[in-house]
């Protein structure tokens, strides 16, 4: 096995591992959105509740702990729009906190049937034809985009730092993209292939930080699906305009199992 196959195995192995974490994406079982009034939600302990500012906890007696901390008495969330997430540790589960829009609890169970069932992702062969050569251009100022989200009505505001250009089969073609991890950019797309062989929402591709002429490698047998591929209750964002590529993009995560059925 060629260097480039094995790396991309031991990407695809560690994707499949992060996947199966017992309280990952695949343990989720439920999302409510929460209201102005203290309400219980079914199988969850305690009440919750929002206002314009934050989400609240009233644990009414139920033993829940947030960052390691015992929650004794009414306990306030005040996150980002559309960025980190908290949880709460309740026994076996644990219940997500998050601002998209209003805030949301979802529970992470490990017993998720999901969960349980996964057996891997398919893809798309490794083939180093679909690493594409590109340049990231830059914005004078990154600037703030709104994209929808595959639940109705939601959308999400992330920040561009610019675009990236590249070339395939002698055309040009240009992708907004946003800040991704450690420098790098991360790219949410569609293409010819979504809603045939890949998830029709979107899939995501994580660019290593741009050299310091503004190259940078697009490897397309990368592209990843995001949690929405697997399992309702996510709130992914849907790719910003211009991101949907003419062609099929064979390469990278299929279509999961899971959606197969």
């Amino acid at each position: 096995m060629d260097t480039f196959t094995q790396d991309w195995h031991g990407w695809k192995s560690q994707r499949e591992r992060d996947l199966a974490d017992p309280l990952g994406w695949l343990a989720l079982v439920s999302l409510d959105w929460l209201e102005d009034k203290p309400r219980a939600y079914e199988g969850l302990p305690g009440v919750w509740w929002q206002d314009a500012d934050a989400a609240y906890l009233d644990p009414q007696g139920a033993v829940l702990s947030h960052e390691g901390e015992r929650v004794t008495g009414v306990h306030r969330f005040e996150l980002v729009n559309s960025g980190a997430t908290t949880r709460v540790a309740a026994g076996d589960i644990e219940i997500e906190v998050a601002r998209r829009g209003g805030y949301l609890i979802r529970t992470h169970d490990p017993k998720a049937p999901v969960l349980n069932a996964f057996r891997g992702i398919p893809a798309y062969e490794p083939d180093p034809a679909w690493v594409l050569s590109g340049s990231f251009e830059a914005f004078d100022e990154p600037r703030p985009t709104t994209v929808g989200a595959v639940v109705e009505g939601l959308s999400h505001v992330y920040v561009s730092p610019g675009i990236v250009r590249f070339e395939r089969d002698g055309v040009e073609h240009t992708l907004t993209a946003f800040n991704g991890k450690e420098d790098g950019l991360l790219i949410l797309f569609t293409d010819a292939t979504s809603g045939v062989t890949t998830y029709a929402a979107n899939r995501s591709l994580a660019v290593p930080a741009p050299a310091e002429d503004g190259s940078v490698a697009l490897d397309f047998t990368r592209a990843a699906n995001l949690p929405c591929a697997f399992t309702d209750f996510a709130t992914c964002p849907l790719p910003p305009a211009g991101n949907d590529l003419p062609f099929a993009v064979e390469a990278g995560e299929k279509l999961p199992y899971e959606r197969l059925g």
